[in-house]
Protein backbone atom coordinates (compact mmCIF):
# COMPACT_ATOMS: atom_id res chain seq x y z
CA UNK A 1 0.00 0.00 0.00
CA UNK A 2 1.39 3.40 -1.02
CA UNK A 3 1.22 5.42 2.20
CA UNK A 4 2.18 8.59 0.34
CA UNK A 5 -0.84 8.35 -1.96
CA UNK A 6 -3.14 7.69 1.00
CA UNK A 7 -1.82 10.73 2.85
CA UNK A 8 -2.23 12.88 -0.26
CA UNK A 9 -5.90 11.84 -0.46
CA UNK A 10 -6.34 12.63 3.23
CA UNK A 11 -4.90 16.13 2.70
CA UNK A 12 -7.05 16.67 -0.37
CA UNK A 13 -9.48 19.55 0.00
CA UNK A 14 -8.65 20.16 3.67
CA UNK A 15 -8.56 23.74 4.97
CA UNK A 16 -6.13 23.03 7.82
CA UNK A 17 -4.65 20.04 9.60
CA UNK A 18 -3.08 20.27 13.05
CA UNK A 19 -0.55 17.53 13.89
CA UNK A 20 -0.50 15.80 10.52
CA UNK A 21 2.51 13.79 11.75
CA UNK A 22 0.17 12.01 14.18
CA UNK A 23 -2.22 11.10 11.36
CA UNK A 24 0.69 9.77 9.32
CA UNK A 25 1.76 7.65 12.30
CA UNK A 26 -1.78 6.28 12.76
CA UNK A 27 -2.00 5.24 9.10
CA UNK A 28 1.42 3.57 9.18
CA UNK A 29 0.59 1.72 12.40
CA UNK A 30 -2.58 0.36 10.82
CA UNK A 31 -0.80 -1.05 7.79
CA UNK A 32 2.28 -2.25 9.69
CA UNK A 33 0.70 -3.44 12.96
CA UNK A 34 -3.04 -3.66 12.26
CA UNK A 35 -3.80 -1.02 14.93
CA UNK A 36 -7.06 0.82 14.40
CA UNK A 37 -7.68 4.40 15.49
CA UNK A 38 -10.67 6.58 16.35
CA UNK A 39 -12.07 9.62 14.58
CA UNK A 40 -14.61 11.86 16.26
CA UNK A 41 -17.09 14.12 14.51
CA UNK A 42 -19.89 15.73 16.44
CA UNK A 43 -23.32 16.67 15.15
CA UNK A 44 -25.81 18.56 17.29
CA UNK A 45 -29.24 17.36 16.15
CA UNK A 46 -30.65 20.86 15.73
CA UNK A 47 -32.05 20.16 12.26
CA UNK A 48 -33.41 16.91 10.85
CA UNK A 49 -31.85 16.99 7.38
CA UNK A 50 -28.32 16.76 6.02
CA UNK A 51 -27.24 18.48 2.81
CA UNK A 52 -24.12 18.00 0.68
CA UNK A 53 -22.30 20.65 2.70
CA UNK A 54 -22.49 18.37 5.74
CA UNK A 55 -21.16 15.44 3.73
CA UNK A 56 -17.77 17.08 3.10
CA UNK A 57 -16.67 15.96 6.58
CA UNK A 58 -18.50 12.63 6.27
CA UNK A 59 -16.78 11.85 2.96
CA UNK A 60 -13.36 12.39 4.53
CA UNK A 61 -14.27 10.10 7.42
CA UNK A 62 -15.48 7.45 4.97
CA UNK A 63 -12.07 7.64 3.26
CA UNK A 64 -10.26 7.17 6.58
CA UNK A 65 -12.48 4.18 7.40
CA UNK A 66 -10.78 2.42 4.48
CA UNK A 67 -7.40 2.94 6.16
CA UNK A 68 -7.96 1.85 9.73
CA UNK A 69 -10.36 4.37 11.24
CA UNK A 70 -13.31 3.63 13.47
CA UNK A 71 -15.63 6.62 13.23
CA UNK A 72 -17.13 7.81 16.50
CA UNK A 73 -20.20 9.60 15.19
CA UNK A 74 -21.19 11.75 18.11
CA UNK A 75 -24.74 13.00 18.40
CA UNK A 76 -24.65 15.84 20.89
CA UNK A 77 -27.98 15.23 22.52
CA UNK A 78 -26.77 16.88 25.76
CA UNK A 79 -24.99 19.87 24.19
CA UNK A 80 -27.83 20.43 21.73
CA UNK A 81 -29.93 21.55 24.66
CA UNK A 82 -27.44 24.41 25.11
CA UNK A 83 -26.95 25.15 21.41
CA UNK A 84 -23.61 25.71 19.67
CA UNK A 85 -22.90 29.46 19.77
CA UNK A 86 -20.41 29.29 16.88
CA UNK A 87 -21.03 32.14 14.46
CA UNK A 88 -24.18 33.25 16.26
CA UNK A 89 -24.91 36.87 17.08
CA UNK A 90 -27.46 35.99 19.77
CA UNK A 91 -28.12 33.30 22.35
CA UNK A 92 -29.71 30.24 20.72
CA UNK A 93 -32.96 28.71 21.85
CA UNK A 94 -32.71 25.36 23.60
CA UNK A 95 -34.24 22.27 22.00
CA UNK A 96 -36.59 20.06 23.94
CA UNK A 97 -35.58 16.45 24.52
CA UNK A 98 -38.24 14.97 22.19
CA UNK A 99 -37.07 17.12 19.25
CA UNK A 100 -33.46 16.19 19.92
CA UNK A 101 -34.32 12.47 19.95
CA UNK A 102 -36.33 12.69 16.73
CA UNK A 103 -33.63 14.65 14.87
CA UNK A 104 -30.92 12.31 16.14
CA UNK A 105 -32.68 9.31 14.61
CA UNK A 106 -33.00 11.14 11.29
CA UNK A 107 -29.26 11.84 11.27
CA UNK A 108 -28.46 8.20 11.99
CA UNK A 109 -30.61 7.11 9.05
CA UNK A 110 -28.81 9.49 6.68
CA UNK A 111 -25.13 9.16 7.66
CA UNK A 112 -25.02 5.47 6.78
CA UNK A 113 -25.56 6.43 3.16
CA UNK A 114 -21.92 7.56 3.39
CA UNK A 115 -20.23 5.89 6.34
CA UNK A 116 -19.57 2.16 6.72
CA UNK A 117 -21.89 1.08 9.57
CA UNK A 118 -19.53 -1.79 10.43
CA UNK A 119 -16.79 0.75 11.19
CA UNK A 120 -18.95 3.35 12.91
CA UNK A 121 -19.91 3.78 16.55
CA UNK A 122 -22.89 6.08 17.09
CA UNK A 123 -22.47 7.78 20.45
CA UNK A 124 -24.50 10.24 22.55
CA UNK A 125 -22.68 12.67 24.82
CA UNK A 126 -25.46 12.63 27.40
CA UNK A 127 -23.96 9.28 28.51
CA UNK A 128 -20.90 10.89 30.13
CA UNK A 129 -22.02 14.51 30.50
CA UNK A 130 -25.00 13.51 32.65
CA UNK A 131 -22.57 11.55 34.81
CA UNK A 132 -20.14 14.46 35.05
CA UNK A 133 -22.33 16.15 37.64
CA UNK A 134 -22.03 19.55 39.28
CA UNK A 135 -18.61 18.86 40.81
CA UNK A 136 -17.25 17.65 37.48
CA UNK A 137 -18.57 20.69 35.62
CA UNK A 138 -17.07 23.06 38.21
CA UNK A 139 -13.73 21.28 37.78
CA UNK A 140 -14.09 21.55 33.99
CA UNK A 141 -14.72 25.30 34.12
CA UNK A 142 -11.55 25.76 36.17
CA UNK A 143 -9.42 24.57 33.24
CA UNK A 144 -10.05 27.64 31.07
CA UNK A 145 -9.99 31.40 31.75
CA UNK A 146 -12.79 33.80 30.80
CA UNK A 147 -10.27 36.02 29.01
CA UNK A 148 -9.28 33.11 26.77
CA UNK A 149 -12.92 32.34 26.07
CA UNK A 150 -13.53 35.94 24.99
CA UNK A 151 -10.73 35.62 22.45
CA UNK A 152 -13.15 33.55 20.41
CA UNK A 153 -14.27 35.70 17.50
CA UNK A 154 -18.03 35.41 17.90
CA UNK A 155 -17.91 35.92 21.68
CA UNK A 156 -15.60 38.91 21.26
CA UNK A 157 -17.92 40.58 18.77
CA UNK A 158 -20.98 40.02 20.95
CA UNK A 159 -19.17 41.25 24.07
CA UNK A 160 -18.05 44.47 22.36
CA UNK A 161 -21.55 44.99 20.96
CA UNK A 162 -23.09 44.57 24.40
CA UNK A 163 -25.06 41.51 23.26
CA UNK A 164 -26.03 38.79 25.70
CA UNK A 165 -23.70 35.83 26.26
CA UNK A 166 -25.00 33.19 28.64
CA UNK A 167 -22.74 31.22 30.97
CA UNK A 168 -24.05 28.04 29.31
CA UNK A 169 -22.56 29.20 26.00
CA UNK A 170 -19.14 29.41 27.64
CA UNK A 171 -19.72 25.84 28.72
CA UNK A 172 -20.37 24.62 25.18
CA UNK A 173 -16.75 24.50 23.89
CA UNK A 174 -15.64 23.05 27.23
CA UNK A 175 -18.23 20.28 26.98
CA UNK A 176 -17.30 19.59 23.35
CA UNK A 177 -13.68 19.35 24.42
CA UNK A 178 -14.60 17.03 27.28
CA UNK A 179 -16.28 14.75 24.73
CA UNK A 180 -12.78 14.13 23.33
CA UNK A 181 -11.59 13.22 26.83
CA UNK A 182 -14.40 10.72 27.33
CA UNK A 183 -14.12 9.25 23.83
CA UNK A 184 -10.30 9.10 23.81
CA UNK A 185 -10.33 9.91 20.11
CA UNK A 186 -7.19 10.20 17.97
CA UNK A 187 -8.55 12.66 15.41
CA UNK A 188 -11.41 15.13 15.50
CA UNK A 189 -12.95 16.54 12.34
CA UNK A 190 -15.09 19.58 11.69
CA UNK A 191 -15.54 22.72 9.65
CA UNK A 192 -13.21 25.71 9.74
CA UNK A 193 -15.78 27.58 11.84
CA UNK A 194 -15.23 25.00 14.61
CA UNK A 195 -11.49 25.59 15.13
CA UNK A 196 -11.78 26.97 18.66
CA UNK A 197 -13.92 24.04 19.79
CA UNK A 198 -11.72 21.46 18.06
CA UNK A 199 -8.56 22.78 19.70
CA UNK A 200 -10.33 22.64 23.06
CA UNK A 201 -10.36 18.85 22.71
CA UNK A 202 -6.54 18.77 22.40
CA UNK A 203 -6.18 21.04 25.42
CA UNK A 204 -8.49 19.03 27.67
CA UNK A 205 -7.05 15.66 26.63
CA UNK A 206 -3.69 16.98 27.84
CA UNK A 207 -5.10 18.45 31.08
CA UNK A 208 -7.05 15.30 31.96
CA UNK A 209 -4.09 13.02 31.19
CA UNK A 210 -5.72 10.96 28.44
CA UNK A 211 -2.27 10.00 27.14
CA UNK A 212 -2.82 11.43 23.69
CA UNK A 213 -3.67 14.73 21.99
CA UNK A 214 -6.06 14.46 19.09
CA UNK A 215 -5.03 15.64 15.66
CA UNK A 216 -7.48 18.07 14.10
CA UNK A 217 -8.71 18.02 10.51
CA UNK A 218 -10.72 21.03 9.36
CA UNK A 219 -12.70 20.96 6.14
CA UNK A 220 -13.80 24.05 4.24
CA UNK A 221 -17.42 25.10 4.05
CA UNK A 222 -18.87 23.96 0.73
CA UNK A 223 -20.20 26.67 -1.55
CA UNK A 224 -23.84 26.18 -2.48
CA UNK A 225 -25.55 26.19 -5.86
CA UNK A 226 -24.98 29.94 -6.22
CA UNK A 227 -21.21 29.43 -6.05
CA UNK A 228 -20.85 32.30 -3.56
CA UNK A 229 -22.40 31.55 -0.19
CA UNK A 230 -21.87 28.43 1.89
CA UNK A 231 -24.47 25.75 1.28
CA UNK A 232 -27.45 26.49 3.51
CA UNK A 233 -31.10 25.60 3.68
CA UNK A 234 -31.93 29.16 4.73
CA UNK A 235 -30.36 30.48 1.51
CA UNK A 236 -32.07 27.77 -0.57
CA UNK A 237 -28.78 27.01 -2.35
CA UNK A 238 -28.49 23.43 -1.14
CA UNK A 239 -28.92 19.84 -2.26
CA UNK A 240 -30.37 17.68 0.48
CA UNK A 241 -29.15 14.14 1.05
CA UNK A 242 -32.79 13.06 0.82
CA UNK A 243 -33.66 15.15 -2.25
CA UNK A 244 -35.22 13.13 -5.05
CA UNK A 245 -32.88 11.65 -7.65
CA UNK A 246 -34.31 13.96 -10.33
CA UNK A 247 -33.77 17.08 -8.22
CA UNK A 248 -30.30 16.00 -7.13
CA UNK A 249 -29.17 15.39 -10.71
CA UNK A 250 -30.70 18.58 -12.10
CA UNK A 251 -29.43 20.80 -9.29
CA UNK A 252 -25.89 19.47 -9.70
CA UNK A 253 -25.99 20.25 -13.40
CA UNK A 254 -27.03 23.83 -12.60
CA UNK A 255 -23.73 24.74 -10.92
CA UNK A 256 -21.08 26.75 -12.75
CA UNK A 257 -18.12 25.13 -14.49
CA UNK A 258 -15.79 26.78 -11.96
CA UNK A 259 -17.72 25.46 -8.96
CA UNK A 260 -17.80 22.00 -10.56
CA UNK A 261 -14.08 21.48 -9.86
CA UNK A 262 -14.53 22.55 -6.25
CA UNK A 263 -17.31 19.97 -5.86
CA UNK A 264 -15.16 17.32 -7.53
CA UNK A 265 -12.44 17.98 -4.97
CA UNK A 266 -14.73 17.86 -1.93
CA UNK A 267 -17.53 15.49 -2.96
CA UNK A 268 -16.23 13.04 -5.58
CA UNK A 269 -14.58 9.72 -4.85
CA UNK A 270 -12.46 10.06 -7.99
CA UNK A 271 -8.75 10.25 -7.24
CA UNK A 272 -6.76 13.46 -7.64
CA UNK A 273 -5.06 11.91 -10.66
CA UNK A 274 -8.43 11.19 -12.32
CA UNK A 275 -9.70 14.70 -11.60
CA UNK A 276 -6.54 16.28 -13.04
CA UNK A 277 -6.95 14.16 -16.17
CA UNK A 278 -10.50 15.52 -16.55
CA UNK A 279 -9.24 19.08 -16.08
CA UNK A 280 -6.57 18.56 -18.73
CA UNK A 281 -9.15 17.07 -21.09
CA UNK A 282 -11.43 20.10 -20.72
CA UNK A 283 -8.50 22.51 -21.08
CA UNK A 284 -7.32 20.81 -24.27
CA UNK A 285 -10.85 20.73 -25.68
CA UNK A 286 -10.94 16.93 -25.76
CA UNK A 287 -13.76 16.73 -23.19
CA UNK A 288 -16.78 19.04 -23.04
CA UNK A 289 -17.36 20.58 -19.58
CA UNK A 290 -21.00 19.46 -19.71
CA UNK A 291 -19.92 15.82 -19.97
CA UNK A 292 -17.69 16.23 -16.92
CA UNK A 293 -20.51 17.87 -14.98
CA UNK A 294 -22.94 15.12 -15.99
CA UNK A 295 -20.46 12.54 -14.67
CA UNK A 296 -20.36 14.39 -11.34
CA UNK A 297 -24.17 14.61 -11.21
CA UNK A 298 -24.44 10.88 -11.92
CA UNK A 299 -21.87 10.04 -9.24
CA UNK A 300 -23.57 12.12 -6.55
CA UNK A 301 -27.06 10.90 -7.44
CA UNK A 302 -25.95 7.25 -7.58
CA UNK A 303 -24.37 7.55 -4.13
CA UNK A 304 -27.70 8.39 -2.51
CA UNK A 305 -30.21 6.68 -4.82
CA UNK A 306 -28.41 3.90 -6.68
CA UNK A 307 -27.25 3.52 -10.28
CA UNK A 308 -30.66 2.79 -11.81
CA UNK A 309 -32.27 5.89 -10.28
CA UNK A 310 -29.31 8.05 -11.33
CA UNK A 311 -29.54 6.92 -14.95
CA UNK A 312 -33.30 7.45 -14.87
CA UNK A 313 -32.76 10.98 -13.55
CA UNK A 314 -30.37 11.69 -16.41
CA UNK A 315 -32.88 10.37 -18.95
CA UNK A 316 -35.61 12.52 -17.41
CA UNK A 317 -33.37 15.60 -17.49
CA UNK A 318 -32.44 14.98 -21.14
CA UNK A 319 -36.09 14.51 -22.04
CA UNK A 320 -37.09 17.83 -20.49
CA UNK A 321 -34.12 20.03 -21.33
CA UNK A 322 -32.69 18.54 -24.51
CA UNK A 323 -35.77 17.21 -26.24
CA UNK A 324 -38.15 19.84 -24.91
CA UNK A 325 -40.40 17.26 -23.29
CA UNK A 326 -42.24 17.19 -19.98
CA UNK A 327 -41.45 15.15 -16.87
CA UNK A 328 -43.26 11.83 -16.46
CA UNK A 329 -44.44 12.75 -12.98
CA UNK A 330 -45.76 16.11 -11.79
CA UNK A 331 -47.71 17.26 -8.75
CA UNK A 332 -51.38 17.84 -9.60
CA UNK A 333 -53.65 20.59 -8.28
CA UNK A 334 -57.25 21.75 -8.75
CA UNK A 335 -58.80 25.22 -8.53
CA UNK A 336 -62.08 26.79 -9.52
CA UNK A 337 -62.29 29.06 -12.58
CA UNK A 338 -61.24 31.71 -13.21
CA UNK A 339 -57.77 31.50 -11.67
CA UNK A 340 -55.32 34.38 -11.53
CA UNK A 341 -51.97 33.10 -12.82
CA UNK A 342 -50.09 34.66 -9.90
CA UNK A 343 -52.32 32.86 -7.39
CA UNK A 344 -52.04 29.65 -9.40
CA UNK A 345 -48.24 29.66 -9.28
CA UNK A 346 -48.31 30.20 -5.54
CA UNK A 347 -51.02 27.57 -4.95
CA UNK A 348 -49.11 24.98 -7.01
CA UNK A 349 -45.97 25.68 -4.95
CA UNK A 350 -44.01 26.78 -8.00
CA UNK A 351 -43.44 30.22 -6.48
CA UNK A 352 -42.99 30.87 -2.77
CA UNK A 353 -45.51 33.73 -2.71
CA UNK A 354 -47.60 35.97 -4.93
CA UNK A 355 -44.79 38.52 -4.91
CA UNK A 356 -42.31 35.87 -6.03
CA UNK A 357 -44.74 34.72 -8.73
CA UNK A 358 -44.87 38.27 -10.12
CA UNK A 359 -41.08 38.40 -10.14
CA UNK A 360 -40.91 35.03 -11.90
CA UNK A 361 -43.27 36.26 -14.61
CA UNK A 362 -41.32 39.50 -15.08
CA UNK A 363 -38.12 37.46 -15.34
CA UNK A 364 -39.65 35.52 -18.24
CA UNK A 365 -39.37 32.29 -16.24
CA UNK A 366 -43.01 31.15 -16.43
CA UNK A 367 -44.54 28.94 -19.09
CA UNK A 368 -48.03 27.55 -19.60
CA UNK A 369 -48.18 24.44 -21.75
CA UNK A 370 -44.55 25.11 -22.72
CA UNK A 371 -45.25 28.66 -23.95
CA UNK A 372 -43.74 31.64 -22.14
CA UNK A 373 -46.09 34.20 -20.63
CA UNK A 374 -45.43 37.81 -19.62
CA UNK A 375 -48.91 38.98 -18.53
CA UNK A 376 -49.25 38.84 -14.75
CA UNK A 377 -52.93 39.79 -15.07
CA UNK A 378 -53.71 36.61 -17.00
CA UNK A 379 -56.67 34.51 -15.74
CA UNK A 380 -57.04 30.81 -16.53
CA UNK A 381 -60.47 29.52 -17.53
CA UNK A 382 -61.67 25.92 -17.21
CA UNK A 383 -59.19 23.42 -18.60
CA UNK A 384 -56.01 21.53 -17.85
CA UNK A 385 -52.65 23.28 -17.83
CA UNK A 386 -48.98 22.44 -17.32
CA UNK A 387 -47.34 25.25 -15.39
CA UNK A 388 -43.59 25.67 -15.36
CA UNK A 389 -41.23 28.02 -13.52
CA UNK A 390 -37.60 27.97 -14.55
CA UNK A 391 -36.08 24.76 -15.82
CA UNK A 392 -36.98 22.37 -13.02
CA UNK A 393 -40.38 23.28 -11.54
CA UNK A 394 -43.50 21.74 -13.10
CA UNK A 395 -47.09 21.19 -12.01
CA UNK A 396 -50.39 20.12 -13.53
CA UNK A 397 -53.33 22.39 -12.80
CA UNK A 398 -56.93 21.41 -13.44
CA UNK A 399 -59.21 24.47 -13.49
CA UNK A 400 -62.86 23.56 -13.06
Amino acid sequence: MDIGSILAEIKRGTAEIIDFERIESLIKNFYEKGEKFFIKAGFDPTAPDLHLGHTVVLNKMALLQKHGAIVQFLIGDFTAQIGDPTGKSATRKKLDADTVAKNAQTYKNQVFKILDPEKTEVMFNSKWLNELGAAGIVELTSTFAVARMLERDDFEKRYKAGSSISISEFLYPLLQGYDSVAMKCDIEMGGTDQKFNLLMGRTLQRIYGVGKEQAVVMMPLLEGLDGVNKMSKSLNNYIGVEDSANDMFAKTLSISDELMWRWYELLSVKSLIEINELKDGVKDGKIHPKAVKEALALEITERYHGKEAALSAKAEFDKIHSAGGLPDEMSEYELGAPVWIVAALSHCELSASNSQARRDIKANSVSINQEKITDEQLYLEAGEYVLQVGKRKFAKLKVK
